[in-house]
């Protein structure tokens, strides 16, 4: 059985994580309409710009940086991959790890899509004073290590030990 949450006790609560899942929704409307532009989904977008960024990642990598499962971004990266859009690479050092690179189609696409959601916040981030940042940045910080001690991870709620 799932415990219920008492009401917060301070209205600034609601109002936080009002502005959390705000900036969350945005941030996803504003991927999945550039990458429809070009014919992407947003996890497709997503990854290009990692890749852009890192050159190669794992794929277990880049199901981390996605917060995303491994059979999940193996679907996404087989449908690029299909499309012309990565390559797989297997690593000389390990055998069974697998590099995934941009192939020119992808690196053209990735280099054409200038605007994302990362730039808009960046660029906010930038009238913030490095005292604010800092402060932020310890704020959030502290913030993950609680939601991930409540729901682990991998983003499943934690159980409570009586098999929930």
């Amino acid at each position: 059985m799932t415990a219920t949450l008492p009401p917060p006790e301070r209205p600034e609560i609601d109002a936080i994580v009002e502005m959390i899942i705000y900036l969350y929704t945005e941030s996803r409307r504003l991927t999945k309409g550039m990458a429809s532009g070009f014919g992407l989904t947003g996890p497709q977008l997503t990854i290009l710009k990692l890749l852009e960024s890192f050159q190669d990642l794992s794929l277990s990598t880049l199901s981390e940086r996605i917060r995303a499962q491994n059979s999940t971004v193996t679907g996404i990266v087989d449908r690029m991959e299909r499309e012309g859009l990565v390559r797989r690479e297997r690593s000389k050092a390990d055998r069974r790890v697998v590099h995934i690179r941009l192939s020119e189609k992808g690196a053209r696409l990735a280099r054409e899509i200038q605007v994302e959601p990362m730039e808009i916040f960046r660029s906010a981030l930038l009238s913030l004073s490095s005292a604010d940042l800092r402060d932020l940045l310890r704020i959030l910080t502290k913030l993950q290590r609680q939601v991930v001690a409540r729901v682990g991870q991998g983003g499943q709620k934690k159980s409570d030990g009586d098999g929930t």
